[in-house]
């Protein structure tokens, strides 16, 4: 009983923190795809929750992700919106497909080596995106930025009872708004609606052009978010010593993403920083993903003022 009350908090803490962690990313990638932040926070809120249930990796987060967004910028530039939530529905269909044919056997022929690369090389892009939100704004976010990391690479030294970086934001938010310090929030990187998303039908003409303006990117979009998700999914297998089922995941990436089409989100997948930012956290089970989409819309909607 002691070990399963265990795992509830590990996986309840640790949705938390990447609840709080997914707001500021959501955005950044909804301004990287050119909509409107909503559209990222929405994408996340309804993957998270779905691939909670759907998925076949436990305690892995998936939302909206930095790779997708790249994928999705000359198609709502071009074709606006609308034509995105379409792409996402289509996007999610080519995965269910995926999953059903079992491609996802074909990730054991991926080197180590491969995997290694691809994921130094997602650590440099997070921190250089994360560059220009400290350099340059005010002395006191340099001081903020070096007493969070301080916390968060300290404060195991001290407990692990408590995830290091949720310490971090509950802190600094407090000394922030208690000091009034000339620092930069998330607020300020785009406006955040108090409202819950609702049910949409993509308003796109249903023929052949529009099949054809929307293929090529959802093609893209679900051979990059499979690759991603398998990719964090093999990560967390072996960070927990535990298997996951493939194939199922493959499928429940796809079943997501046509969630979060029907809902006004944009595609989405695996998110591997996240991912390992949560099972660090003590996150282990199913649990920690719907928390971190639950969380994350309570605060929106309750916190949004904060």
């Amino acid at each position: 009983n002691m070990e399963w009350f265990s795992n509830i908090k590990g996986d309840l803490l640790a949705g938390i923190v990447v609840a709080l962690a997914l707001i500021p990313e959501a955005i950044g990638f909804s301004i990287i795809a050119g909509v409107d932040p909503m559209v990222g926070l929405y994408a996340s809120f309804c993957i998270a929750v779905v691939i909670s249930f759907a998925g076949g990796r436990p305690a892995m987060i998936s939302a909206a992700t930095g790779a997708m967004a790249l994928l999705m910028g000359t198609l709502v530039k071009d074709h606006g919106l609308q034509y995105l939530f379409a792409a996402t529905i289509l996007t999610g269909i080519v995965q269910i497909i995926f999953g059903v044919l079992k491609v996802a056997r074909l990730m054991k022929f991926v080197p180590r080596s491969v995997m290694v690369g691809f994921v130094n090389a997602l650590a440099i892009l997070i921190f250089m995106a994360q560059v220009p939100h400290f350099v340059g704004i005010s002395g006191m976010t340099y001081v903020f930025v070096g007493i969070t990391l301080v916390i968060i690479y300290l404060f195991p030294f001290i407990t692990k009872a408590v995830p290091s970086p949720l310490i971090a934001i509950v802190f600094l938010t407090v000394v922030s708004i208690w000091g009034h310090f000339n620092v930069q929030t998330v607020g300020d990187l785009g406006t955040i609606k108090q409202a819950l998303p609702s049910f949409l039908i993509p308003d796109v003409p249903l023929n052949f052009e529009t099949l054809s303006i929307i293929f090529p990117t959802s093609i893209a979009l679900a051979v990059v978010g499979l690759l991603e998700s398998l990719l964090t999914s093999s990560i967390v297998d072996d960070m927990t010593d535990t298997e996951s089922n493939k194939n199922r995941e493959s499928r429940g990436q796809g079943i997501a993403n046509i969630v979060a089409g029907l809902f006004g989100g944009m595609a989405g997948c695996a998110m591997i920083g996240q991912s390992v930012i949560n099972v660090k956290s003590g996150g282990r089970g199913r649990l920690s993903t719907f928390t971190a989409g639950v969380f994350l819309m309570f605060l929106i909607l309750v916190l949004g003022e904060w």
